[in-house]
């Protein structure tokens, strides 16, 4: 058995996540995880299969003659090894140009891996000031925690940092 993984981007229409998970099961794949989102008039995301060896190529192919889908697939083996930990953090801040490189560098400085993130731009309700808000999901080991929050919340006087375990 082969885990897939492939990500995608098309011009959003009606139909296509019913035109891939149709792939899928004529493979008789089965939908592991997922992640899809509309994004700028666009639709995007990323799919986990396990799909046997013997249709993985057929099934590779046939998604790539998916008109106006731009794809990319990767073979990987599954994971089994223990990972750190995991804790979701809820990032909420003025928004500002290079906000995700900084968080994104504290994370790897303090020894944390992000396993996703999902970020958003809104006005705040009452000044109309710009708002990021993220939510992240990242791996550090319990010695690294309190210090990775630690910094997190030094990065600027405006970032608030929630976080659940």
């Amino acid at each position: 058995m082969n885990n897939l993984v492939i990500s995608f981007v098309s011009p959003d229409r009606p139909g296509l996540v019913d035109t891939l998970s149709n792939i899928v099961k004529k493979y008789q794949g089965n939908w592991q995880a997922s992640s899809m989102h509309h994004l700028s008039n666009t639709f995007a995301g990323v799919i986990e299969i396990s799909v046997n060896a013997e249709n993985t190529q057929a099934l590779i192919d046939e998604v790539n003659q998916i008109s106006e889908l731009e794809a990319v697939s990767k073979v990987t083996t599954a994971d089994h090894k223990k990972q750190s930990p995991s804790i979701v953090l809820e990032l909420t801040a003025n928004d500002r140009a290079g906000i995700v490189q900084e968080i994104s560098s504290t994370i790897h400085q303090q020894g944390g891996n992000l396993l996703k993130l999902v970020s958003t731009q809104e006005s705040a309700a009452h000044s109309g000031q710009e708002l990021f808000k993220a939510k992240a999901t990242i791996s550090v080991s319990e010695d690294n925690t309190d210090t990775l929050i630690d910094a997190l919340e030094n990065l600027a006087d405006d970032l608030m940092v929630d976080i659940s375990r």
